[in-house]
């Protein structure tokens, strides 16, 4: 006999969407007496003196609180309502800024935003250049759960940067903190330690109200990060001060030289180098933009940082997710539940046309734990670790490690599944539970 629930997807997404909010009610619950969390003002935690400054852990209320209040942590929004303020992690999947792009912040966010500078020619190269600014703000982890965060331009994660190899990346970093010295540091093949920013190199800390202007050559080709390097570091990386740095391969560079691009030892016949420089075209959305592989109708690209919050700064993180917010890519519901999602939903299954090629740039910046992963349900994909090569480190997988820093490519195709709900999550089951648990709506 057919289980009619088996068969009915409006039953299968509203048992989705319950699993969710029990396992969301209950983390809240949990949270909700944390110093480390509220919907007040109580920036300035971690004044990094004494013992916090060893630790990098401690109370995260203020001195300076606006409301001059009583101590009490108040405000829990109902589970499955996420507020529309600040940060949009539907909105941050597919945002990537490359200098000169049409900037799309101010309908997400809300807000102005003059994070791309501009792109041009200097002496003979490409320079993008970006205004970066780090601010204290608080940013939602779960429906009314406010955190303190320490950001790059007001979010967390950091904004997306995307270049071309071997342009030059120019930063203006303004320290707009209230109180923390901070940094940028990138993971790139940096060949001037003054641009390191670490305290013992170039500039060193850039101090509240101070500026820098950081330059980076734009290699190799692949997926990295930047994050703040100030000590103690795993208070500063823990805050919220990361990003990713996505560098697109030049087709013309493979053709030199494919063998760099490549983690394959056989011989570079011209199928290969040919097959090599098709690749770095798909991967190139600076100057190839439009190229898609044979059998696609596009390539869905995404940014995925995983992260986590140590909501009472014990050491120990409460909350993980991915973009920050737990469960946000979750089946919830809601009225516009059933495949069609009103503009500014906070919570739905990422949309994903089976059609096309997905690419999902993975980055894990977890801090307190020792490893990470991702894990796919019902689908395998290609791993290429760090994005530096052109062909898979490993393929046919469904599930990948990863330590704090460590990144790389994923590349999965839903074209012979039937549409629907599609699971992928941590596969250390605490973190799926404690919000790092999500979907894919395959259409």
């Amino acid at each position: 006999m057919t289980d009619q629930r088996a068969s009915d997807p409006t039953t299968r997404e509203d048992e989705a969407a319950s699993v969710t909010r029990g396992l969301e009610e209950r983390l809240i619950d949990s949270v909700e007496d944390h110093e480390g969390v509220t919907r007040r003002s109580v920036l300035g935690g971690l004044a990094i003196a004494g013992g916090a400054a060893v630790t990098g852990l401690g109370a995260a209320q203020s001195e300076n609180d606006p409301d001059g209040g009583d101590g009490e942590v108040n405000g829990f929004g109902a589970p499955g309502e996420y507020t529309h303020e600040q940060f949009d992690p539907h909105g941050f999947l597919r945002e990537f800024n490359a200098g000169d792009s049409p900037n799309e912040r101010d309908a997400i966010f809300g807000r102005a935003d003059d994070l791309n500078a501009g792109v041009y020619e200097e002496d003979g190269q490409t320079v993008r250049e970006f205004n970066f600014t780090a601010i204290d703000v608080e940013q939602e982890i779960l429906p009314g759960v406010r955190f303190p965060m320490w950001t790059y331009n007001g979010q967390v994660p950091g904004p997306t940067i995307r270049v071309e190899e071997g342009d030059l990346v120019r930063i203006n970093f303004t320290n707009g903190s209230r109180k923390m010295d901070h940094t940028i540091h990138p993971h790139l093949r940096n060949l001037n330690p003054r641009m390191d920013g670490i305290p013992q190199n170039g500039p060193g800390l850039i101090e509240p109200g101070e500026s820098f202007t950081y330059e980076w050559r734009a290699q190799p080709a692949g997926t990295h990060l930047y994050h703040c390097h100030t000590l103690p570091l795993k208070a500063h990386v823990h805050r919220g001060l990361y990003g990713t740095i996505i560098v697109d391969p030049k087709p013309e560079l493979v053709r030199e030289n494919p063998r760099k691009y490549l983690d394959y030892h056989g011989p570079i016949t011209e199928e290969v180098r040919e097959m090599a420089v098709r690749r770095a075209k798909s991967r190139n959305m600076i100057s190839h933009a439009g190229f898609v592989p044979e059998g696609y109708d596009g390539i869905d690209e995404m940014v995925m940082v995983m992260n986590g919050f140590d909501t009472n700064f014990n050491g120990d993180n409460e909350v993980y997710g991915v973009n920050t917010r737990g469960f946000a890519y979750a089946p919830a519901r809601t009225d516009s539940y059933r495949g069609e999602w009103a503009a500014g939903k906070t919570k739905k299954p990422i949309q994903v046309d089976r059609n096309d090629l997905l690419r999902v740039h993975l980055l894990n910046l977890i801090e307190f734990d020792f490893v990470n992963s991702f894990h796919t349900h019902s689908q395998f994909f290609d791993y290429y670790d760090a994005g530096t090569t052109l062909f898979p480190n490993r393929k046919t997988i469904d599930t990948v490690l990863m330590c704090q820093a460590q990144r790389g490519v994923l590349e999965l195709d839903y074209g012979d599944h039937q549409p629907g709900l599609y699971m992928f999550h941590a596969h250390q089951s605490e973190f799926a539970e404690l919000g790092w648990m999500s979907f894919f709506e395959v259409n």
